[in-house]
């Protein structure tokens, strides 16, 4: 069994350093000739795929049939592992972006990555500068019809749900778009937090009925907050079997 797992280590992060290598140079090349994005998404979804294929992650998906084709979305999940963005990536047809912490945009190569296929940056730890990138968001959203992507906990969590931050809501009432709940089940067993190992096996995306936001307003988003972080909570906790007493 160890032999299986350690040559299975040696194969999967190799695997995976020269995907990634290989797939982000083809997208910086192509962004020098593409200034809406789409182009990188439709690669970086190749990406995905190529590194659920060499660390043999299998994904089962439900609910796609709840997204409209051709609708623009807030979609928001739960972030347990670094591999939540190549689960997702592939499996939601919608052209959307993501907002990334700004200190990754100062990485080279990822920072001008991200920038080129026009992912946004966002400052957790100064207001006034969050408040700018959600208002970004929300812009972007509109004048572009595309979507966007958020963790509303802030970061990784330990495997519980954590309180949900409010920027998800703000954008989603301000763009006045749906706001699609995702969970994502067992990711911590295929990279958990502050692991480097990356495990095979099978993991879950559930998605939620979409939330309207056209009757809100920006005073309604901490009580929609708490809506997001129960349908979060719900669609993770649908595998869990409840003991019938007799």
């Amino acid at each position: 069994m160890w032999l299986i797992k350690l040559r299975s280590i040696f194969w999967t992060s190799p695997g995976i350093l020269v995907s990634t290598s290989i797939m982000g140079s083809i997208s910086l090349v192509v962004s020098l000739f593409s200034s809406t994005g789409f182009a990188q998404h439709s690669i970086a979804r190749i990406w995905s795929r190529s590194l659920l294929w060499i660390a043999g992650v299998e994904v089962e998906v439900e609910g796609l049939e709840k997204l409209a084709p051709g609708g623009s979305f807030v979609f928001i999940a739960n972030h347990s592992s670094y591999f939540d963005v190549p689960v997702i990536l592939p499996n939601v047809s919608a052209q959307f972006r993501f907002l990334a912490n700004k200190n990754l945009f100062s990485i080279p190569f990822i920072g001008y990555h991200l920038q080129r296929a026009g992912h946004l940056p966002v400052d957790s730890e100064n207001p006034r500068d969050s408040l700018r990138t959600m208002s970004e968001a929300a812009r972007v959203i509109q004048q572009r019809g595309i979507s966007i992507l958020l963790f509303p906990e802030g970061g990784r969590s330990t495997g519980e749900l954590t309180p949900f931050k409010d920027g998800a809501a703000y954008i989603a009432i301000k763009a006045g778009v749906p706001i699609v709940p995702i969970g994502l089940i067992g990711l911590p067993g295929i990279l958990p937090l502050h692991g480097a190992i990356i495990s095979s096996g099978k993991v879950k995306m559930r998605i939620g009925d979409p939330i309207p936001t056209l009757d809100l307003t920006l005073q309604d988003r901490t009580r929609l907050t708490q809506t997001l972080h129960q349908r979060v909570k719900e669609l993770l906790n649908q595998d869990i079997k409840v003991p019938v007493r007799v």
